[in-house]
C-alpha cells in the first residue's frame, strides 16, 4: 500500500472527487481518501506517478510519502506532522486577523455610521458614491487575503467538480460584483445629475459589500474552529508522536556515549538510567527495574523487568539501571507499528460514511442548481434582481457539504484515538464499526480465556506424608525436565519456599515421567500408567486423579522407592479478568461460543469457570473457521484469539481480535488489537464501537438534518428572507457542532460496564432455530419456522457439565439436528430439529456416549 498527501482539499466533494479520480487509474485496487488528515492511501500496481497526474488532473496536489520512519516515529505520522503541529490552525489565525481588521472598518461604515450615525471623515459625509468605493476596496481586502476560497473553488468549477470553497467564492463573488454594478449605476446616475436621493437608495438598499466580505470571513471563523476541534480528535496521536525518543545512551567498550536514537542499530547495546525512556526496542541484559508502559498499554502499574526481558520505545524506566542490547529501530519498533495502525485507522473509512460520500458527489452541483433556480422563481414571482439574486446567494452559502464530509472521519479519530489510549487498536475505521453492530462474540480458549500455561491448582499428599516433602521431591526431579507440566511443578514449589535437593542418575521417559535418585532413594514422577508400572497402591489417590482429570485438570503422580507419596495437578487456568467480561457480552446481549482443539472435558470445565454456555471442542483451525462462517449465516460475528491456529478464523471473522501477546499471524489476520492480553478489552472495544457508531449516527443526522432545513429556509419557502451573512454563519457552525459532538467520545469510560445493556436496533437479522444454544442455556428466545420442531427427552446418566457437553455434541452431530441443550440436574435434554427428527439415532447417538433415553416415544 502507498500513501500520498493529498493538499487542495476543503470539503467531502473535494474528497469524493480524488477517490473517483484515483480509482479510475490503471491497476488501483483500491483508494481511500481522509479529509480529515488530507492524506490518501492507494493499493494495487499502479505507479506513483500515474496517482500524482490523476490528482492533480482533478484540480488538487498529491506527493507520496517518504517510507522511511525514524526513532518510533513511522512514515505516515511523520507525514501528517503538519496538521497535528497545527501548521493549518496557525494560518487560518493569521488569515482570521487580517481579515478582522479590514471587516472591522467595513462594518464601521455599514452598520456604525449608515445605522448608528458614527462620524466620518468630512470627505466622506454624504457621499455615498465614495463610500460605495472604500466599501468596495476593504471588501476586496478581505477577498484577497482569503483568496484560498476563490482559487480552489473556480479551479474545482472549472475541472468539472465543483466543491464547498466553489459555494463560498460563488456567493461572495456575487454579491461583490453585483455591488460594482450597482457602484457603476451610482457613478452613472452621479454624472447624469440624478438627485441625491435616489443615489442613497442605491446606496442603502442594493450594495452588498459587506455580505462579499463577511462570508469569506465567517467560513474562516468556522474552519479555523474545525481545524481545532479535529485537532482536539488527533491528541492520542499527538502524544504517541511525541513519545518518539530522541536521545539514547550507547554502551561501547565500557564507555557511555550520549547520541540521536535514530542512530541506534540492530545488536547496540544501551544503557537506561531511571526516569529515562528507552530509546528503542531490545532486550535486557543486566539489571532489574520496573517500567512505566501506560504510554503504549494504557496500564498505570509499572512492569518489573530483569535479564531476558523485553523492552519497547518510549516507556520510562522508574527505578533501576539497566543494560540493553537493541532488537529493533525506527518503523519497526513497537511504538512505531502503534502509530501506524492509529494513523492507519484515523485516515480510513467506516462502512457507514459511504451513504454521505454518495450525496457529497452530487450535492455541490445540485445546490448551484438550487440557486438559480431560486433566483429565476423569485424573478418570475415579480421580485426585485437585488432580492433574488439575495436569496440565491443564501443558498449557495448556507449549504454545508463539510458536515456531511467531517460526520464519519472525526468520529473515526476520536474513537481510535480512544482506544489507542486504552490499549486497543483499531487497524482501520471498517473494523472500530463492524465491532459494534456484532451480534456473537467466537472465543479461542488457550491464550484468551486462560492463561496459555499450565498453573498448579492442586497439591495432594499421601497418607503420613507431608505437603512440603511432596514438594520438595517434586521441585527436585521436575527441575531439569522441559515439559510444560514440569515447568508449573517448578514454579509453584519455588513460590512456596520448597527445598530442592541435589539428584543422580537423572531419566527422562518421553510421554510417561522421570526419574532420579535423592539422598539414595529413588524418586520417579510422571503419568498414572508410569506410576503405576514403578509403584504400588495410591488407589485413592488415583480415584482423586480421576476426578481432577473430568475437572479438565492433569494430575502428575509422585512416587518414592516404590510408594506413591502424592500428586500434583495442574491446568491452564482461566485469567482473572475472563469471566467479567463474559458477563459483560452477555449483559451487552452478545451471544459468546468458545471453540478450542482441546478436549471436551477440559473445554467443559473451563467454558463453566468462565461462564460461557456455548462450547465447541476439539475443532481443528480449519474447522473454526468453518464455524465463524456458520454462524455469520445468523449475524456478525467477533472472533478473538492469539494463535496461529486462529488466523483462519480471525480472519473469517466480520472483524478479528488479536490478544496483544499473541503470535504475529494471529495480529496480521485481526482488525484490532488489544495491547494488554485482557479480554475485559474486547468488551470494552464493543463499548466503545457502539459508542462511535452512535456518534457518527448523530453526526450524519445533523448534517442531513441542517441542510435539509436550511437551503429550502434560504430559498425563501418559508417567506422569510434570510441574510447571506446569516447563512454563512450557520455554515460555519455546523463543521464546528459536528467535531465538537465527536469530542464528547474522549469522555467515554470504556473500562466502565455499568451501563452495558443489549443494543437497541430496528432492524435486527433473527436466528433461526439450530444456530445457538437453545432458550434453556441463555434465556434467549428463539425464531423457529413451521418446518422445525422441539422435543425434550429424558436421560439417565448424566452427572456433571461434561455430560451435557458429550450429549450436546453427539445430537448436534446428526444431520437433522439443529441444536441440543443438556441439563444434567434436570435429567433431560431439548433438542430443535431442522429436518425431518429420527427418533432411533437420536436414541443411538445418546446412548453410544453411555448414558440411556428415559422418555417414551413422543
Amino acid at each position: 500500500m502507498d500513501y500520498y498527501k493529498v493538499t487542495g482539499m476543503s470539503c467531502a466533494a473535494c474528497q469524493a472527487r480524488v477517490e473517483k479520480a484515483v480509482s479510475g487509474v490503471p491497476g488501483v485496487t483500491e483508494c481511500a481518501v481522509s479529509l480529515l488528515t488530507g492524506s490518501m492511501s492507494v493499493e494495487g500496481s499502479a505507479a506513483a506517478p500515474d496517482v500524482i497526474r490523476a490528482v492533480e488532473k482533478a484540480g488538487y496536489g498529491a506527493s507520496l510519502r517518504d517510507e522511511k520512519g525514524t526513532s518510533g516515529r513511522s512514515a505516515e505520522a511523520a507525514a501528517g506532522q503538519e496538521f497535528f503541529d497545527g501548521g493549518e490552525t496557525k494560518k487560518l489565525v493569521k488569515r482570521l486577523v487580517f481579515s478582522a481588521v479590514f471587516l472591522v472598518m467595513l462594518m464601521y461604515i455599514t452598520m456604525g455610521h449608515n445605522m448608528l450615525g458614527w462620524p466620518l471623515p468630512p470627505f466622506l459625509a454624504h457621499n455615498h458614491t465614495g463610500l460605495a468605493v472604500v466599501q468596495m476596496i476593504l471588501a476586496g481586502a478581505v477577498m484577497v487575503v482569503n483568496q484560498k476560497f476563490f482559487t480552489s473553488g473556480f479551479r474545482s468549477l472549472f475541472t468539472g467538480g465543483p466543491n464547498m470553497d466553489t459555494l463560498v467564492a460563488m456567493g461572495s463573488s456575487v454579491s461583490f460584483a453585483w455591488s460594482v454594478y450597482i457602484l457603476v449605476k451610482m457613478t452613472s446616475m452621479q454624472a447624469s445629475g440624478a438627485a441625491d436621493a435616489r443615489i442613497a437608495e442605491l446606496y442603502h438598499r442594493l450594495l452588498y459589500f459587506e455580505s462579499a466580505a463577511m462570508i469569506p470571513a465567517l467560513i474562516t471563523i468556522g474552519k479555523l474552529l474545525e481545524s481545532v476541534s479535529k485537532g482536539r480528535t488527533a491528541n492520542a496521536l499527538k502524544e504517541l508522536i511525541k513519545l518518539a525518543p530522541g536521545k539514547a545512551v550507547i554502551v561501547k567498550d565500557g564507555a557511555e556515549i550520549e547520541a540521536d536514537a535514530d542512530t541506534l542499530v540492530p545488536g547496540d547495546i544501551f544503557a537506561v538510567r531511571p526516569g529515562s525512556s528507552v530509546p528503542a526496542d531490545g532486550v535486557v541484559l543486566e539489571g532489574t527495574s520496573a517500567i512505566d508502559e501506560s504510554a503504549l498499554t494504557g496500564e498505570s502499574i509499572p512492569v518489573e523487568k530483569a535479564a531476558g526481558d523485553t523492552v519497547s520505545a518510549a516507556t520510562v524506566n522508574t527505578s533501576g539501571y539497566l543494560l540493553c542490547r537493541t532488537t529493533r529501530v525506527g518503523g519497526d519498533t513497537t511504538l512505531s507499528k502503534i502509530i501506524k495502525m492509529v494513523t492507519d485507522a484515523q485516515a480510513s473509512k467506516a462502512p457507514i460514511a459511504r451513504i454521505a460520500d454518495r450525496i457529497s458527489g452530487v450535492f455541490v452541483p445540485l445546490v448551484i442548481a438550487i440557486a438559480v433556480t431560486t433566483a429565476a422563481g423569485w424573478l418570475i414571482a415579480g421580485a426585485s434582481a437585488g432580492d433574488a439574486l439575495q436569496r440565491a446567494i443564501a443558498v449557495l452559502v448556507i449549504s454545508c457539504p463539510c458536515a456531511l464530509g467531517l460526520a464519519t472521519p472525526v468520529a473515526i479519530m476520536a474513537g481510535s484515538g480512544k482506544g489507542a489510549r486504552n490499549g486497543i487498536l483499531f487497524k482501520n475505521g471498517e473494523a472500530l464499526e463492524t465491532v459494534g453492530r456484532v451480534d456473537t462474540v467466537v472465543l479461542d480458549k488457550t491464550g484468551t480465556v486462560t492463561e496459555g500455561q499450565p498453573e498448579v491448582t492442586d497439591i495432594i499428599a499421601a497418607e503420613g506424608v507431608s505437603e512440603e516433602y511432596l514438594l520438595s521431591k517434586a521441585f527436585s526431579i521436575e527441575n531439569k525436565s522441559e515439559h510444560p507440566l514440569a515447568k508449573a511443578v517448578v514454579r509453584r514449589a519455588a513460590a512456596l519456599g520448597a527445598v530442592r535437593q541435589e539428584t543422580d542418575g537423572f531419566e527422562v521417559f518421553p510421554g510417561s515421567g522421570v526419574k532420579a535418585v535423592i539422598g539414595g532413594k529413588t524418586v520417579a514422577g510422571g503419568s498414572r500408567r508410569y506410576i503405576e508400572s514403578v509403584a504400588e497402591g495410591g488407589e485413592s489417590l488415583f480415584e482423586k486423579g480421576d476426578m481432577l482429570s473430568g475437572e479438565g485438570k492433569t494430575p502428575l503422580y509422585f512416587a518414592e522407592n516404590g510408594a506413591v507419596i502424592g500428586l500434583i495437578a495442574a491446568a491452564d487456568t482461566v485469567k482473572s479478568t475472563s469471566r467479567k467480561a463474559v458477563e459483560a457480552f452477555k449483559r451487552m446481549g452478545l451471544e459468546v461460543v468458545m471453540l478450542t482443539g482441546d478436549n471436551a472435558a477440559t473445554a467443559a470445565y473451563i467454558a463453566g469457570q468462565a461462564g460461557i454456555d456455548r462450547v465447541e471442542a476439539g475443532v481443528m483451525p480449519d474447522g473454526k473457521a468453518l464455524a465463524v462462517k456458520e454462524l455469520q449465516k445468523h449475524g456478525r460475528v467477533a472472533m478473538i484469539g492469539d494463535g496461529i491456529n486462529d488466523a483462519p478464523a480471525l480472519t473469517a471473522a466480520d472483524v478479528g481480535i488479536a490478544i496483544g501477546a499473541g503470535t504475529d499471524v494471529a495480529i496480521e489476520s485481526a482488525g484490532i488489537v488489544l495491547v494488554n492480553s485482557d479480554l475485559g478489552d474486547a468488551a470494552a472495544a464493543v463499548r466503545l464501537g457502539r459508542a462511535t457508531l452512535r456518534n457518527i449516527r448523530q453526526n450524519l443526522f445533523w448534517a442531513f438534518f441542517y441542510n435539509i432545513i436550511c437551503i429550502p429556509l434560504a430559498a425563501g419557502l418559508f417567506v422569510w428572507k434570510m441574510d447571506p451573512m446569516i447563512g454563512a454563519a450557520a455554515m460555519a457552525l455546523s463543521s464546528v457542532t459536528v467535531c465538537l459532538n465527536a469530542l464528547r467520545l474522549n469522555l467515554l469510560n470504556v473500562k466502565d460496564g455499568a451501563r452495558d445493556r443489549p443494543a437497541c436496533r430496528l432492524f435486527k437479522r433473527k436466528k433461526k432455530a439450530g444456530t445457538g444454544p437453545a432458550a434453556a442455556e441463555t434465556g434467549v428466545e428463539g425464531n423457529v419456522s413451521d418446518s422445525t420442531n422441539e422435543i425434550v427427552l429424558g436421560v439417565s446418566g448424566m452427572m456433571c457439565p461434561h455430560c451435557e457437553t458429550t450429549v450436546k455434541n453427539a445430537l448436534e452431530a446428526l444431520d437433522f439436528v439443529g441444536s441440543a441443550a443438556a441439563s444434567h440436574e434436570k435429567g433431560e435434554v431439548a433438542i430443535v430439529f431442522k429436518g425431518e427428527p429420527d427418533i432411533d439415532a437420536v436414541k443411538r447417538a445418546i446412548e453410544e456416549k453411555g448414558y440411556s433415553v428415559i422418555t417414551p416415544d413422543p
